[in-house]
């Protein structure tokens, strides 16, 4: 009789931009899977305490943290060297980082557009080929991206960010397919409304308004929801899964107005 395998333990992944939110959550759901986390953002004020709570807790994987930004190509290749010195190796990759404003099209400045392709897409490139060397030399791995359901339809007011988004997309796709023989996998998630810190702050969503990860009529969901789906990709159980974007978004939505679909108008 089949058993399904979920297991992570002993993979070393690195998990940009984790200090909060859908990151945080990937890297601790890893963690208490018996993984090793590298993890990163821009300030170590803010990712430093992820890790210590990590390895404070009674979990089996242990973190380690580190500042980068993921916009820079050098500081991208000193993240990944240092979890090579570390652990010998990577395993996996959770291209995470990222951020958007919004901003209809024909106020968004050249710097402003130039910003949220370097922090979604470029970055995600750097991480990917990066790391993606390491994989090659070694015995292979699997890669995750993050892009959003604003990737896959249109998303007014985050054209800057639905463009970056929606070309991670096709990136998984074309590495999934150039990297096969490698024995690396490449696979996307594309998160709907998800209860971070930042859509708390623009929504004035409170935690405990949050409906229960049980309640299937949702149309905004939980980090760690995202971070389940991750850890199955990572794991085993998806060897057969290569260049597919996975969306996460609960009940599909039906109008464009984010405020209906939260019931709050």
């Amino acid at each position: 009789m089949h058993v399904p395998d979920f297991d992570v333990a002993g993979q070393t992944a690195i998990v940009t931009g984790a200090s909060q939110g859908i990151g945080k959550a990937i890297a601790e759901t890893l963690a208490a899977s018996g993984a090793n986390v590298v993890i990163c953002s821009r300030s170590m004020d803010r990712v430093g305490p992820v890790a210590e709570a990590i390895n404070d807790a009674d979990v089996d994987g242990e973190a380690l943290a580190l500042e980068c930004n993921v916009r820079e190509r050098d500081q991208v290749q000193e993240l990944v060297d240092a979890t090579v010195e570390e652990y010998g190796d990577v395993d996996a990759l959770v291209a995470n980082a990222g951020g958007e404003f919004v901003a209809p099209f024909e106020d968004i400045s050249e710097n402003g557009w130039k910003t949220i392709i370097d922090l979604n897409l470029n970055s995600t490139v750097h991480c990917a080929q990066l790391a993606g060397e390491v994989m090659r030399e070694g015995d292979g791995g699997s890669i995750i991206t993050l892009s959003s359901v604003n990737g896959q339809h249109a998303a007014p007011g985050e054209s800057h960010y639905s463009a970056a988004k929606a070309a991670i997309i096709r990136l998984t796709e074309t590495l999934a397919t150039e990297w096969a023989s490698d024995g690396i996998r490449v696979n996307c998630v594309a998160p709907g409304l998800i209860q971070t810190p930042g859509v708390a702050e623009t929504l004035g969503i409170d935690s405990e308004d949050m409906p229960p990860r049980e309640k299937t009529d949702r149309r905004i969901g939980h980090p760690e929801e995202i971070a389940d789906v991750v850890q199955f990709l990572v794991s085993p159980a998806a060897s057969f899964m290569n260049g597919e974007t996975v969306t996460v978004k609960g009940v599909p939505r039906a109008g464009n107005s984010m405020a209906q679909d939260l019931g709050l108008e």
